[in-house]
């Protein structure tokens, strides 16, 4: 399994956001996978089974995503950075989405 994990969440439609471009980057921003949301929202498969510690970031192309739904948003792109502590450890990172807001917080 993917070190590295997420959940994308469609607020104001009420379900998953399907099909929704996602690219994992390093510090230095070079990217080290990529992939695409499911039916489900979901990547379960981002990246390696394990990284070192250091901050990484997650690129979402909600603008492209949007622009499938037929809908207008505020934020063609949303970009997340967050630390890899301990290299042994699962990360979660979900996004709640919608055309102009926002969140996300560290699951599990």
């Amino acid at each position: 399994m993917s070190q590295i994990t997420t959940h994308v969440l469609d607020a104001a439609l009420g379900g998953p956001a399907r099909g929704v471009g996602v690219v994992l980057t390093g510090d230095d921003g070079i990217e080290i996978a990529s992939g695409v949301t499911d039916e489900a929202g979901r990547i379960s498969d981002l990246g390696p089974e394990r990284l070192e510690p250091g901050t990484y970031g997650l690129t979402f192309a909600t603008g492209e995503y949007f622009a499938q739904t037929g809908r207008a948003t505020f934020y063609p792109v949303v970009s997340i950075d967050f630390a890899v502590a301990d290299g042994g450890q699962h990360y979660h990172v979900p996004l709640l989405l919608s055309p102009f807001a926002y969140s996300t917080y560290r699951g599990n």
